[in-house]
């Protein structure tokens, strides 16, 4: 059975194949290591291979990490789940990224309760991409007035586009989903060069990075192929 540690080497190789294939510079893709439900055993396995970016869909289980976590320096923790609005206060202080906000409520809380004496909290616009009922993310319809009223908000970095496609489709679908946010953001930036970097895309996962880099991907969020199978629950 492999290590997590022989995991992120597979990963590594396969970003690294994918972003010389797409003919991107070497290391423009970072590895997110998706670790929901994992326990800290298991990060510190990856810390210790050199994975230093974990992405935590539940905030009371990733608060719970960060403190079990403390001694390790250099942890980069990034919010990719769902937010509630009573939820924003300890996620804008305990975390680097949030790559799931959805609507401008959430921002201004996170710009509120974020100290000003950290650095900005890096954001990412959640878009529900392929339109599905049961998906977070706002509307491409959205974004544009959304990237304008965020841009103007103290304490916050807005870094880009996140999306999770809907993983049924053809590779042909997901192909065309991830590029239809490459292209969103391209034109969002030219749009509001004032609204901050717009120099992130935050989509591909274990079984499509390959597809997702070729399209643009910045960071890849994988959990199953560098941890396993996320145990069923009873």
């Amino acid at each position: 059975m492999s290590s997590i540690a022989d995991n992120i080497g597979s990963v590594t190789r396969r970003i690294q194949k994918a972003t010389l294939q797409a003919g991107r510079e070497p290391g423009a893709v970072h590895l997110l290591a998706v670790s929901k439900t994992r326990p800290p055993e298991d990060l510190r396995e990856a810390f210790a291979a050199g994975q230093h970016a974990f992405g935590e869909n539940y905030l009371q289980e990733a608060l719970e990490k960060i403190e079990a976590l403390s001694d390790l320096n250099g942890l980069e923790w990034h919010f990719i789940g769902p937010i509630q609005s009573n939820k924003t206060r300890q996620m804008a202080s305990a975390f680097s990224w949030v790559h799931s906000v959805d609507r401008l409520k959430i921002a201004r809380r996170l710009s509120e309760q974020r100290d000003p004496a950290l650095p900005p909290l890096n954001i990412c616009l959640q878009v529900n991409i392929n339109e599905e009922d049961s998906k977070s993310g706002c509307t491409l319809g959205e974004l544009p007035d959304l990237v304008a009223e965020i841009g103007e908000l103290p304490n916050l970095t807005l870094r880009g586009l996140m999306a999770i496609p809907d993983p049924d489709q053809p590779e042909s679908g997901l192909r065309a989903s991830f590029r239809k946010l490459a292209n969103t953001l391209k034109q969002l930036r030219a749009d509001h060069p004032d609204a901050g970097p717009l120099d992130t895309l935050s989509m591909g996962m274990s079984g499509d990075l390959e597809v997702a880099i070729a399209e643009g991907a910045t960071w890849v969020r994988v959990g199953t192929a560098l941890f396993g199978q996320r145990p069923v629950k009873r």
